[in-house]
């Protein structure tokens, strides 16, 4: 008899295949004391070594399948391998308290992993222990003598179940033989999600269970896109997935013909559909996607990815060379957003009860003009080489506003005045992300150029539920009646000064919430590069005054998301 696995879909597409259970080498050792500590450190520098040399090789193997940036991470791998800082504390270990290598590398990477995986509302930050898990596994098997799973070994098409897998991993995988990926452990922003992405190939992570309840070479069905995994599957159900998976494939060939079609409703409405990045290297599939515009550039990620604070000029560089790879296409940049899940390590804060609702974004930036000045000037700078908007995230009143603007125009004439003109055609926004600032819309709406809705936190402030935490995922509510009133409230307002208002939150590619969105006029829907084909198919089958009797519908009739949904499925035809 089958059975059925949930985990969270993570990469689209269906896979049917055996199973190739990734089972690590015994990588145990018993702790000893030793006698010649130098001898030992000298067994931990070889390690580290033919460490390097291993991942030096896999990164050449992976280059014909893999991006620049996907290939980053060996390096970064390298790096903290030739982290002199990481050695030192290891030699430490072994001078200090005379324990063997082996038991020295374990204990001082898995206390940087544990640091790292102890980050519970920093996703991003939680999921690279991983990757340092990865370099200690490498190192610990050079010790041991022992080999780590090939992937790039296997011959025949499997579906490959691991308890988690690390870019080591993934990077040996060819796509024409791994047909699915399925994990214990992960969420979409895990290293595996976005390699699965990346090679697309279909993936379900996070499903607690799925090492302990499969074998090698048992049937299974991997179904990326609502996260159920089959196994032993029967006929019936392989055919029924086969089927599905023929659907899907057509569906992609129909989305890969709108490319450079115009984003239009069933009945000729004009919208925008953009993508969120968050690096540089990020456009090159923003572009095979057909996206509009970039409707959210995370400029923390410039941070977040550096040892430093960004200088003005390696900050103008990134910003020049995304708005020249966009070819005349608007992007919009957030100005830096840190604090809340995103810290900085060469920036300390202080340490809050609940930095969400503490210092955090432009809070941060407004007390620091030495960190805001710098960005902005770049921004100035870079917007000679196309069409650029600036907007600002965490406003909650009109002084924060106004005070962001008279630093931005401070920025501005300073520059000008030995290039006069530059930066006059920039658009400034801010962010709708807390309760107070929507509400008050209609009077920050004469302030700026345009809105854009960050729904990831205004939900979790309108509903007072941190969005990191499982235990009150369920609040986590877009198609809430009274938060759907809340939207339309917002959209409104932009539109009664004559403002474009835009949404750059997970809202925006919810196929839910597209018909609801549409039938509110939004403007601009900005989303992962990835869902914007699929966007911009459904739209163009949806009526927009077919879609204002339905979010009125919702509005006013209903009480529940769930009812929401119901409402959308069954009036439009949603499936």
């Amino acid at each position: 008899m089958s059975q059925d696995i949930q985990g969270i879909a993570a990469s689209d597409g269906i896979g049917i295949a055996p199973v190739y259970l990734l089972t690590p080498p015994d990588l145990s050792y018993q702790k000893r004391r030793i006698d010649d500590p130098v001898q030992e450190y000298q067994r931990v520098k070889q390690a580290f070594a033919d460490s390097i040399e291993d991942l030096q090789q896999i990164k050449e193997n992976a280059k014909q399948r893999l991006s620049d940036k996907e290939l980053d991470v060996f390096d970064a791998h390298i790096t903290i391998l030739s982290d002199p800082e990481m050695l030192g504390q290891i030699q430490n270990e072994i001078n200090d308290l005379r324990v063997n290598a082996e038991e020295a590398v374990s204990k001082v990477t898995g206390n940087f992993a544990n640091m790292l995986a102890a980050m519970r509302d920093n996703k991003y930050m939680q999921e690279r222990a991983t990757d340092v898990r990865d370099i200690a596994q490498r190192t610990l098997s050079h010790l041991l003598g022992k080999k780590l799973p090939n992937l790039a070994a296997i011959t025949e098409p499997v579906i490959v179940v691991a308890h988690e897998l690390t870019p080591s991993d993934t990077s040996q995988m060819d796509p024409r033989l791994i047909k699915g990926i399925v994990t214990d452990t992960g969420g979409r922003t895990s290293h595996a999600a976005i390699m699965s992405r990346t090679l697309r190939i279909p993936a379900v992570v996070g499903t607690n269970v799925i090492t302990e309840q499969v074998k090698n070479g048992q049937r299974m069905v991997v179904d990326g896109l609502s996260g159920h995994v089959i196994v032993d599957p029967s006929n019936t159900e392989i055919n029924a997935y086969r089927q599905k998976a023929a659907g899907y494939s057509e569906q992609s060939a129909e989305w890969a013909q709108l490319v450079d079609a115009p984003s239009v409703s069933k009945d000729g409405k004009r919208f925008h559909i953009t993508a969120n990045i968050g690096t540089p290297d990020d456009v090159n599939d923003v572009i095979k996607q057909g996206a509009e515009g970039i409707g959210l550039f995370r400029s923390e990620f410039l941070y977040m990815g550096s040892d430093h604070l960004p200088t003005e000029d390696e900050q103008f560089e990134a910003y020049r060379r995304v708005i020249v790879n966009m070819q005349g296409k608007r992007v919009v940049v957030r100005t830096l957003d840190i604090g809340g899940d995103k810290p900085l390590p060469f920036l300390p804060l202080p340490r809050e009860m609940n930095p969400f609702l503490g210092y955090r974004a432009i809070r941060i930036c407004l007390d620091h003009p030495e960190i805001f000045k710098p960005q902005l000037r770049a921004l100035i700078r870079a917007s000679q080489y196309g069409p650029l908007s600036i907007m600002f995230p965490m406003i909650a009143t009109i002084q924060e506003l106004r005070k962001a603007k008279r630093i931005f125009n401070d920025c501005k004439q300073e520059l000008q005045m030995k290039q006069p003109g530059i930066g006059d055609d920039i658009r400034l926004g801010m962010m709708i992300e807390i309760p107070l600032a929507a509400v008050n819309a209609e009077k920050m709406a004469r302030e700026v150029d345009f809105f854009s809705i960050g729904t990831n936190d205004l939900i979790q402030y309108s509903f007072a539920a941190d969005r990191g935490s499982d235990a009150v995922s369920y609040l986590y509510q877009p198609l809430n009646p009274a938060f759907l009133n809340l939207v339309r409230h917002i959209i409104l307002a932009g539109h009664k000064y004559n403002i474009p208002v835009a949404m750059c939150g997970e809202m925006a590619g919810d196929k839910w919430a597209l018909p609801l969105l549409m039938g509110m006029d939004l403007d601009n829907y900005s989303m992962s590069s990835s869902g914007v084909l699929r966007t911009r198919s459904m739209m163009k089958h949806l009526d927009t005054t077919e879609c204002r009797h339905v979010v009125n519908d919702a509005i006013t009739n209903c009480s529940t998301s769930q009812e929401v949904k119901s409402l959308v499925r069954n009036s439009l035809n949603i499936k």
